[in-house]
């Protein structure tokens, strides 16, 4: 087993903007992720299998919830500590980072958003502890970029809703206690959901044969007249703004969690550059691997500064949907272009399990699709600066 011999770069000084506790926080989960993670991870990708031992871990660290009211279980730490805790997770896997991702922004958030003082005091605490694992349910089989085109919906029966519908590549899925489900009533209106496991017609089929995010467990939502208590109804918010308001926190964490997968390749190519002999000298002495190694660490310097800054705004309720678009789709995109770079500079190695590098690309095909994909991202910004939708 490889010890994990990770160093984080950071070229423009970054640490020196963050508070103690900010890389406490940080220096927290990196130490986690090279104890648990890092040596289970490539065994548990090749498995295709997530390892749920790592929940309790998860929790640990503050990642299940982290701005979350200590009083409702979570850490009340600010936005930025959120980022920084993805940014260490991802680094060690994206199928990691998304199962605290689905966890924090898109089941603990809407609860405590949305949710009755009830609701919040029955379900945070044990999401946030890990002894109860979320889903999300968005995504049906037929609308992906369109969530207001869902069919998924439930009518009143006067005692309970009656849920009927499909939901498609949800992570956490098949070991989810609960899901926050997006449907329609008869109205047209969207609604969230809490369904629980175990409720009769729920069912929560496995995705297999994926070659990205492998060491995640994603799955179907499947809801067969299930019947739903009325108090488990999100009363707080309605319409699509409900689930889109859910997917900002979601996409923050991604544009942050990129940083960290960007940073292990980045990191994994300096070092082999250095060790590997051709012609006479480390390959890091010739001009192509320099200009590669270079390009790499200027793009993640700038994104780092685009996630920083982002932070603050979120900090202080300014942080636009736009302006979070922007970072998820530029932080992916520049994560992924880091990944095959340094496939190429490992050469053949670069494709084997002794290194992170090719894991990180096929997750990274996932994460610039998921939470709106790099195309939607973009229109998203179009049509912010210039006024004009291009989705109708």
């Amino acid at each position: 087993m490889k010890p994990d011999l990770f160093e984080a770069p950071d070229y423009y000084l970054l640490d020196d903007l963050l508070s103690e506790e900010h890389k406490l926080v940080r220096d927290a989960a990196r130490s986690w992720v090279k104890r648990d993670v890092s040596p289970i991870i490539e065994e548990y990708a090749q498995k295709a299998e997530f390892p749920t031992q790592i929940i309790s871990g998860l929790a640990e660290i503050g990642a299940f919830g982290p701005y979350i009211p200590p009083e409702y279980g979570g850490a009340g730490l600010d936005q930025i500590s959120y980022g920084l805790i993805m940014q260490e997770i991802e680094r060690g896997d994206s199928g990691v980072r998304s199962t605290a991702s689905v966890q924090s922004s898109l089941v603990m958030y809407p609860i405590y958003a949305y949710g009755t003082e009830e609701q919040r005091k029955k379900y945070l605490p044990s999401l946030a502890s890990g002894k109860m694992m979320g889903c999300f349910g968005l995504t049906e089989p037929d609308h992906g970029s369109n969530p207001s085109g869902m069919t998924t919906n439930f009518t009143d029966k006067g005692d309970h809703f009656l849920l009927n519908g499909a939901k498609l590549w949800i992570s956490n899925a098949p070991f989810a206690d609960i899901a926050v489900v997006w449907a329609k009533n008869e109205e047209g209106r969207i609604h969230g959901l809490i369904v629980e496991r175990g409720m009769e017609g729920f069912s929560t089929p496995e995705t297999h044969n994926k070659w990205s995010l492998r060491a995640s467990a994603t799955g179907e939502l499947i809801f067969d007249n299930v019947k739903v208590p009325k108090e488990n109804l999100l009363p707080g918010k309605s319409g699509l703004g409900a689930p889109l308001g859910c997917l900002d926190s979601a996409r923050y964490g991604i544009a942050w969690g990129a940083i960290g997968a960007a940073m292990d390749c980045y990191d994994t190519a300096l070092r082999y550059a250095g060790q590997r002999i051709q012609f006479d000298k480390p390959i890091g002495a010739t001009q192509l691997q320099q200009k590669k190694l270079a390009e790499m660490i200027t793009e993640i310097t700038k994104a780092q500064l685009l996630a920083f800054r982002l932070g603050q705004l979120k900090n202080e309720g300014r942080a636009t949907t736009a302006q979070i678009s922007m970072a998820k789709r530029n932080n992916v995109d520049m994560a992924i272009s880091i990944a095959r770079e340094a496939r190429q500079i490992l050469g053949g190695m670069g494709i084997t399990g002794e290194y992170p590098i090719m894991r990180h690309m096929m997750n990274l095909e996932s994460v610039i699709t998921y939470e709106g994909t790099h195309d939607i991202h973009l229109l998203i910004t179009g049509w912010d600066i210039t006024g004009i939708s291009a989705f109708k």
